[in-house]
């Protein structure tokens, strides 16, 4: 399995999408500031993901969550959440 996946900055409020093999193992590198795209952008929350059955699914997966009409999908999404 591999996995798509969206973070949130507590710092920024800005989200950041990725994909990955081994989702726990990946979030750790986020949060220990392992990861240079979001090192200063910490602390991160894990607020969605997706599960994917080959790499290829995933990157087409986070391909689509990075345009405009998949930022508007994980808005709805997730609208109660981001609302508080």
């Amino acid at each position: 399995m591999y996995y798509t996946y969206v973070l949130h900055s507590e710092k920024d409020g800005k989200f950041y999408t990725g994909y990955a093999k081994n989702l726990k193992l990946r979030f750790e590198q986020h949060c220990k500031g392992q990861v240079e795209s979001t090192k200063d952008r910490r602390p991160l929350k894990l607020i969605y993901y997706e599960a994917c059955l080959s790499q290829e699914d995933a990157t087409k997966r986070e391909k689509y969550l990075k345009s405009y009409h998949g930022k508007m999908f994980i808005r709805k999404r997730l609208k109660s959440y981001l609302t508080g």
